[in-house]
């Protein structure tokens, strides 16, 4: 068993972990990178549509030409970080504050830090109907890789379940793959992602049926379709039900933030319907209540990775300022300037609310630096 240390252990290697690594790293900590994929970048990687925000967050930029900015700066300062991938931690013992993970799928190691940042991420949430078990019903987040990661389309017509941001871009990408897209049916009484993601999907021919959702898959060996129907203002079905005629049903369905390891580390955790699930209260240093624990991104509650990566910058320059490196404690302000704008208005108000729930001032932690 090969053991390994280091100052601050990044959970996680995408949007948010790649920007708190990359802050802290750059004052000098000794920065160790878990990712259990095989590469790093998480979601990025598979997000060819443009992103939002500003020049800070790199608007008007693909997502996967974000991943390898980001990149570069770990390369940067690679003499200050450590990459395992295809590396899962399994467990943390608050008894002497070891991690344990899994390297492949044969070989353990144990890490000891002094301090961590969690962004792992979040995990696809699906629905119960039957026959969703056959192939060719997917998670969205599967059909993206697939597309955009091994260039791979899933099927020839898809049936599309949930009008958020992930189902109205996956939406678009099939399209522009060659792909199909028989129907977005989505459960609630309005989409739930952007208007201009859903306006591009319209112009193409693609029905958004609002108050709809799927009922069953239909196929013996394979999704050969779908029933879907219709639902009442309390999500009922009221019997309005047609047949639709796929090979691909794709779910998009909603995420739930990744918390275990936080969970095994004590952090309070608090259920916020806002956040998408059960998170970590934390203070404005994104610090959880354990001293030794930040976390950023989606494990914090479901949102843009516009806002992980400020996020995860928040927590490496925090995190290596408490272990007494010397970070540049004065960009802590203009981070939470960047926050703030791209959580304003009516699309934050959501996040804003649920954030609230789970602020807190300051932690004490006398004694435990």
């Amino acid at each position: 068993m090969t053991d390994y240390s280091a100052d601050i252990l990044v959970v996680g290697g995408g949007a948010a972990g790649l920007s708190a690594a990359s802050e802290a790293a750059s004052y000098g900590a000794k920065v160790l990178i878990a990712e259990s994929d095989l590469q790093l970048g998480g979601q990025l990687v598979k997000q060819t549509h443009k992103f939002f925000g500003s020049k800070d967050e790199y608007a008007g930029t693909r997502g996967y030409k974000i991943a390898d900015i980001l990149l570069d700066e770990i390369r940067e300062n690679a003499r200050n970080v450590k990459v395992l991938t295809n590396t899962t931690v399994t467990g943390y013992y608050i008894e002497d504050g070891t991690f344990t993970v899994m390297r492949g799928e044969d070989s353990y190691a144990r890490v000891k830090a002094r301090k961590a940042i969690v962004a792992t991420g979040a995990s696809e949430r699906l629905i119960p109907f039957p026959n969703n078990d056959l192939p060719g019903v997917y998670g969205a987040g599967a059909v993206q890789t697939l597309m955009n990661v091994y260039g791979v389309t899933p099927g020839r017509r898809v049936l599309m379940v949930g009008a958020g941001n992930i189902g109205l871009i996956v939406s678009y990408q099939l399209l522009q793959a060659g792909v199909e897209v028989a129907a977005v049916v989505e459960a609630m009484p309005k989409i739930g992602g952007y208007w201009v993601h859903a306006a591009k999907i319209r112009r193409l021919g693609v029905p958004i049926l609002l108050r709809h959702s799927i009922k069953e898959a239909i196929g013996e060996k394979v999704a050969r379709g779908a029933v879907i129907m219709e639902l009442d203002d309390k999500f009922a079905p009221t019997g309005k039900e047609q047949k639709i005629a796929c090979d691909v049903i794709c779910l998009a369905v909603g995420l739930s933030p990744t918390t275990e390891i936080l969970a095994q580390a004590g952090c309070k955790m608090r259920y916020v319907p806002e956040l998408c699930g059960s998170v970590a209260e934390r203070d404005r240093t994104m610090r959880t209540s354990n001293p030794d624990f930040w976390s950023a991104g989606d494990a914090m509650g479901i949102e843009e990775a516009s806002a992980a990566m400020v996020e995860g910058r928040i927590a490496g320059l925090c995190a290596a300022g408490s272990l007494g490196f010397p970070a540049k404690m004065e960009k802590l302000d203009e981070y939470w300037r960047r926050l703030d704008h791209l959580r304003a208005g009516e699309v934050g108000e959501k996040i804003r609310s649920g954030i609230g729930k789970v602020s807190c001032g300051a932690w004490e932690v006398q004694g435990h630096e």
